[in-house]
């Protein structure tokens, strides 16, 4: 059955990916939605939603107990109907798995675990047939103790990969740097006896850092994007990149030599392979992120925004604002052509390096109330338990994302409200594999005996309850819910490249603020709070004025009040002739009120919302009896055309 708006891609689909004889053509997807508002464009990462995909846990096609490359491909379809623009693939190198792959054993080739060179392309070339993009991890900053490079340079001092590490009789050297990994380290330094020297890791022992004060290390290292980008892909998200440099009497972090660098890789992107981009994982607070996009935006393209995401769920649990505020006012303007990435959850733990210790403490005790589910100086859950898989604690959380400055990124499974299994050791919690049918043994996700991890099976998470099966049948799921913001996002500049103003809420519970870009103007609107709220939101000024122009009489007199829509499900609120909304919300109700298309005033009494479930995903005979007498593959949303 081929796709269409009122039916998604059933978790069997299988894509086709040649065109032989008698063998069935690829869609055509040259009306991806996304394309309209500037996908294609080298500025596409501003407004692009992001998906980031665990390799090994997506889908296994080939019956191996591992996700691999070939199963991306045959669910590029799923993605595609959630709206996603761009996939992010956590590392697909030859590894030891250490460290998941972040222990590089070859920059240049795909693990055998994931496939071939050859199934890599054959992603890239489906991806953009979709209108899509694909970015991939690059780890600069280190690679693995099996890596050719490392094993060389033990071996002898003279070796001309010696010099490619970092080496010292004196493990005090550096003493500055801090230890990132606490639990498991209790040095910066490590003894080989090989090589009879200590070797410099800012991560795991088994991961040694690159010498990039060595020029040939520089060279490598352009050699390795010139690589994946001369098979396709559409950039990298930059591992690590604080600490490519070390120099006494510093932290070793954030140095003026490591932004030389990286102005070198910018540069040598921009100049080779325009329109493709590099994102910085640098988790530190907002103004130290600000350096790595350059100046002038020389830099990265994109930096991810992590302070703010362990405050999201701070203001939902106190139910007060406060702490997202003052993040947000702590966020310098960046250059135009640069853009924060933000997320709800990822592949780590949900860190909480970048909040105050009595703030961490408050956090632990709030959302990881068992010691298993707390990790390094984070917790290592996923989205759904940590929101008490409460849909409309979830959906408030997305509204947020979407809304916030920054592009999202959405962490796989986590669109369909999989759990986690904090039994599993270090961050395997939070990587099981991907559920997408109700049936046994493994749910879908692979014909293997034998998976590398278990899929969940508990009774509130388990892959009979959740699966991609069921929330594409169900109109009312996280799924469509999700899709839905996607689309509205979509057709509004200003979420990926208007100004971010708070709007003053006459109480904490209720976040407001303003996002505009020209005449595209919208005030998101979040009850933060368990309770309803009768709230009164004040529209700044200059806003109110430049919104209400178009709608003065003749003789220039304001209309009294005039009514706004909320764009996501055409309810309609009141604005007074002073600038002021006055709104009644539910419990965690949320709104994107369309400032930029008022009318004057009619019946704008509030209606009420429907009922919103309380969980994501009822039991069977709930659904059943749900579904009873309705076309469940029929999507109950607004058309994409309105």
């Amino acid at each position: 059955m081929v796709e269409t708006e009122n039916n998604p891609p059933s978790a069997s689909t299988t894509v086709h990916t040649s065109a032989g004889d008698g063998e069935e053509q690829l869609v055509d997807y040259t009306n991806h939605s996304a394309a309209e508002l500037g996908v294609l464009n080298r500025l596409w990462y501003k407004e692009a939603v992001f998906y980031e995909m665990y390799v090994r846990a997506f889908c296994d096609l080939e019956g191996t107990g591992n996700g691999g490359i070939t199963g991306i491909t045959s669910r590029l379809d799923y993605l595609h109907y959630l709206g996603v623009d761009c996939i992010w693939l956590l590392p697909i190198y030859p590894s030891p798995l250490k460290d998941d792959g972040y222990d590089v054993a070859d920059y240049c080739d795909v693990h055998p675990d994931y496939g071939t060179i050859e199934d890599f392309k054959t992603l890239v070339a489906a991806v953009h047939e979709r209108n899509m993009k694909i970015i991939v991890d690059f780890i600069p900053n280190h690679c693995s103790e099996k890596h050719r490079w490392f094993q060389e340079a033990r071996k002898d001092r003279n070796s001309p990969y010696r010099d490619y590490f970092v080496w010292t009789d004196d493990p005090k050297k550096y003493s500055d740097a801090r230890i990132i990994f606490v639990d498991v380290e209790a040095s910066n330094w490590t003894y080989d006896e090989v090589a009879g020297q200590y070797y410099w890791h800012r991560f795991f022992a088994e991961q040694p850092d690159l010498n990039f004060d060595n020029p040939k290390v520089q060279d490598e290292m352009l050699n390795t994007m010139k690589f994946w980008l001369d098979v396709g892909i559409d950039g990298f998200r930059v591992d690590a990149v604080p600490y490519l440099f070390e120099r006494e009497g510093t932290s070793c972090e954030n140095l003026p030599e490591t932004h030389d660098f990286l102005k070198r890789m910018r540069k040598f992107v921009d100049d080779n392979y325009p329109g493709r981009v590099m994102l910085a994982e640098a988790c530190q607070m907002p103004d130290e992120v600000r350096k790595y996009f350059g100046e002038t935006g020389d830099e990265f393209h994109m930096g991810f925004h992590f302070p703010v995401m362990p405050r999201i769920y701070m203001s939902i649990k106190r139910e007060d604002g406060t702490c997202l505020k003052e993040i947000m006012e702590a966020t310098p303007p960046i250059p135009p052509n640069c853009q924060w990435v933000t997320f709800l959850r990822n592949h780590d733990e949900l860190t909480l390096e970048m909040v105050t210790p009595d703030e961490r403490k408050w956090m632990w005790e709030k959302y990881a109330p068992e010691p298993r589910m707390k990790l390094n100086m984070g917790i290592r859950r996923r989205l759904a338990p940590l929101l008490d898989n409460d849909q409309r604690q979830i959906e408030l959380a997305y509204s947020l994302l979407f809304t916030l400055p920054g592009s999202p990124i959405i962490y796989y499974g986590d669109e369909i409200g999989m759990g986690d299994n904090i039994w599993l050791e270090d961050r395997h919690g939070v990587r099981t594999p991907m559920q997408w049918t109700p049936e046994g043994p493994h749910g879908g996700f692979s014909p293997a005996e034998k998976i590398y991890a278990p899929v969940i099976k508990d009774e509130t998470f388990g892959f009979h309850r959740v699966n991609v099966d069921l929330v594409t049948r169900d109109p009312s799921s996280i799924y469509h819910v999700i899709r839905t913001m996607i689309q509205r996002r979509r057709t509004h500049l200003a979420f990926g490249h208007g100004e971010f103003t708070w709007a003053r809420s006459s109480t904490p519970a209720v976040a407001s603020f303003l996002r505009t870009y020209g005449i595209d103007r919208l005030l998101c609107v979040h009850n933060l709070s368990s309770q309803p709220q009768e709230c009164t939101v004040f529209l700044p000024a200059t806003e109110y004025q430049s919104s209400t122009y178009d709608i003065k009489t003749s003789k220039g007199q304001n209309i009294p009040n005039h009514s706004v829509f909320d764009i996501l499900t055409d309810l309609p609120s009141t604005v007074t002739h002073d600038g002021t909304v006055h709104l009644s919300l539910d419990p965690y109700q949320y709104l994107w009120l369309n400032l930029g298309e008022m009318s004057q005033l009619g019946d704008t009494t509030q209606k009420p919302q429907p009922n919103r479930r309380a969980s994501i995903t009822p039991s069977p005979l709930e659904f059943i009896r749900s579904m009873s007498g309705r076309n469940i593959l029929k999507m109950d949303t607004i058309s994409e055309d309105d």
